[in-house]
């Protein structure tokens, strides 16, 4: 695909995630008229963060871009993604009204604003962030990402991860057994989940939304057929009894994993079909290969159309 075709397909895929904006509710005033990044950011400051008490002394906060999953006890507070960092002194609230004392630590699922912009001032308390190497790297690089409208500069150090994880990992925290595992290249390069062994609670991030069309990051080296393998290694992890932490979306189980897995294979295989026939972006979503899924998984922010467009670019 030459230079050409990229900036027009880049320019419609903006336009149509630009449209979906208000399915995700009316947004501030300061959001009307502004780019995806600065909705969402303006979505983050005006709150609510809400707590989902999950079991084992594990809750969900949503509200803050991605999911937030907090373990509290004794030694303080071990969380998986912190959030947009306008969202802060919400999000403090949030975790004092689920016990006391600090942030110890945190991992970082991978390298999008919306799950670790907060990174800044959880480790200025004192936390120490773990991340895969590829979300590190990513942050530290000028990245631009025409789908929200925003080119991410690099980050200070002060406001990255400070411990690499290159390889899977098993910690213990506040009597919980903590597995950190790898997924190949799916949602983005540096994709990682947390499982928390005694409470049978999965942590996806964004390679499960729950009820909503996915974002596939193809400049932070995802790929639609990566997104289907990590839906399948959520699977995989997961019994029916598995409590399971989506990026977005309301908490999960393996039905509704299994559900997304499921959208994400035939909406591929359709645009697949149509594109070996040699029909263009535009023939392909005048198809509306989505259509009959759309009242389930296009009411967020990634419509059919974008979702099309997205799926497109991989196969």
């Amino acid at each position: 695909m030459n230079n050409r075709i990229d900036r027009q397909s880049s320019r419609r895929l903006m336009l149509a995630l630009s449209l979906t904006l208000p399915l995700l509710g009316p947004a501030p005033a300061e959001a009307q008229n502004s780019t995806p990044f600065e909705a969402i950011n303006a979505a983050a400051r005006a709150g609510p963060i809400n707590v989902h008490p999950l079991r084992g002394g594990i809750s969900m906060l949503d509200g803050s871009g991605g999911n937030i999953t907090a373990l509290t006890g004794p030694e303080g507070f071990f969380l998986v993604d912190v959030g947009i960092a306008a969202s802060k002194a919400m999000i403090l609230d949030a975790l004092r009204s689920i016990g006391p004392g600090g942030i110890r630590l945190a991992v970082v699922t991978h390298w999008h604003w919306d799950h670790a912009d907060g990174a800044g001032w959880v480790r200025a308390q004192g936390a120490s962030i773990m991340a895969d190497p590829a979300a590190i790297s990513r942050q530290e690089k000028t990245i631009r990402v025409v789908e929200w409208g925003n080119t991410f500069r690099p980050k200070p150090i002060a406001e990255l991860p400070n411990l690499s994880v290159a390889g899977d990992k098993t910690l213990h925290e506040n009597g919980e057994t903590i597995r950190i595992r790898h997924y190949v290249n799916g949602h983005t390069d540096g994709d990682i989940s947390v499982y928390f062994v005694n409470a049978d609670v999965l942590c996806t991030g964004d390679t499960f939304w729950n009820g909503q069309y996915p974002f596939i990051d193809y400049v932070g080296g995802g790929s639609i057929d990566g997104a289907i393998a990590a839906a399948d290694a959520n699977i995989a992890m997961s019994t029916a009894s598995t409590i399971i932490v989506p990026g977005h979306g309301p908490v999960g189980d393996l039905s509704s994993q299994t559900a997304f897995r499921d959208m994400l294979e035939t909406i591929r295989n359709r645009v697949a079909a149509l594109k070996r026939k040699g029909m263009t972006l535009e023939q392909v979503q005048a198809a509306e290969p989505t259509n009959d899924h759309d009242a389930a998984w296009g009411r967020s922010i990634i419509s059919g159309k974008l979702f099309t467009a997205l799926v497109y670019r991989g196969v």
